[in-house]
């Protein structure tokens, strides 16, 4: 890859995003497919493409995506961060206020809940009964 490659990562539960970001057309490839075919659900797509629409650079840059791990929800919000971190590096002085004001540059801490002994799930307790 040439010198004006730009490889962030972002995380988001137990998924993990690599981003290489160049300028071009806004073609998004993730793990080799198109975007529209490996987040068919349209809500997935705006999440992926939310960081680009907040600083109005669809049209900018071409991203090729390598992500695993998770659930697509998951997935897709890593690659959100990645997006993120990567316009930051671009610009930082008109990128990053706007991307900090939405809550794009955060990682959410959010993860699931261990299972404990002795219940059948985290918290959840087996049914209790008095006779």
């Amino acid at each position: 890859m040439a010198d004006n490659v730009i490889n962030t990562i972002g995380r988001r539960k137990n998924a993990i995003a690599r981003i290489y970001m160049k300028p071009g057309k806004g073609d998004i490839r993730v793990n080799n497919r198109e975007l529209a075919e490996y987040f068919p659900v349209d809500t997935l797509q705006t999440v992926v493409k939310q960081a680009l629409t907040t600083v109005e650079q669809q049209a900018n840059y071409d991203i090729q995506v390598n992500v695993n791990g998770g659930g697509i929800t998951g997935q897709a919000e890593a690659i959100r961060l990645a997006i993120s971190r990567a316009l930051c590096e671009i610009d930082a002085e008109t990128n990053r206020p706007p991307l900090k004001k939405e809550g794009f540059l955060t990682r959410d801490p959010r993860m699931v809940e261990r299972k404990k002994y002795g219940r059948r799930k985290a918290r959840r307790r087996f049914q209790f009964s008095k006779r």
